[in-house]
């Protein structure tokens, strides 16, 4: 069972702004709630028992939504001092987790996909990190991922138009032990400098996953939130 998540929170929301006016993106309001509820009632459902915040951006604001408004959760808060990118973040949050495989999840997108069945087949691969790969048509906002017939991550393509595709989801399960073994500099990308640098040279799965997915990035998408959600 995975039971503990890293959530990425230091987002600054800067496409928003049209939308959202000087606040981390994960505290974006949808329908009265910062879209951060949703997320950790995704989590909790999913089985998810302790998480670690990773929050940069105007943080006092998510550390007093969490003691306000989430007093029975358990967590911890991991503050960065300036941007570390995703992979720094990750690296500097992985210190306050305890358990070896960790889920970590981006606090601007929901991705209803099924934890638990990710972890089995992330344990069956021995897998370093095993992304969620979401199954979309008609786009050209993200890259794709592809895998061989095993799950196993071949390559990463460059965001174009693409008819249909397999999207990097943004939950992974991470081999916390294997990760932290990694030599990198403080501040480097997760996706950039982790996955596709060492695609097909570490062991990195995905998991097919048909769950809601929703990534308020941009305002069409935050918008498209308050009715979704």
């Amino acid at each position: 069972m995975i039971k503990e998540a890293i959530i990425l929170a230091g987002g600054l929301g800067t496409r928003l702004r049209s939308e959202v006016v000087d606040l981390p993106k994960c505290m974006a309001p949808v329908n009265g709630k910062p879209f951060l509820h949703y997320v950790i009632e995704y989590c909790k459902a999913e089985g998810i028992e302790r998480f670690v915040f990773s929050i940069g951006y105007k943080f006092e604001m998510i550390v007093a939504y969490l003691q306000e408004e989430q007093k029975d959760l358990s967590y911890s808060c991991c503050i960065e001092k300036e941007p570390l990118g995703t992979g720094g973040a990750i690296m500097k949050a992985c210190e306050y987790a305890n358990d070896t495989t960790i889920a970590i999840l981006n606090g601007d997108t929901l991705y209803r996909a099924n934890l638990q069945d990710v972890y089995n087949f992330h344990i069956i691969n021995q897998s370093d990190c095993t992304l969620t790969l979401k199954p979309m048509k008609e786009f050209e906002r993200y890259g794709v991922v592809d895998i061989d017939e095993k799950g196993e991550v071949k390559k990463f393509k460059e965001k174009q138009f693409y008819q249909e595709g397999l999207i990097n989801g943004g939950i992974y399960l991470l081999n916390k032990e294997s990760f932290t073994r990694e030599s990198f500099p403080e501040k480097f990308s997760f996706e950039k400098d982790y996955l596709e640098k060492y695609a097909g040279k570490r062991r990195f799965y995905g998991s097919k996953q048909e769950g809601y997915f929703i990534d308020i990035g941009i305002p069409e998408d935050y918008r498209r939130a308050q009715k979704e959600l």
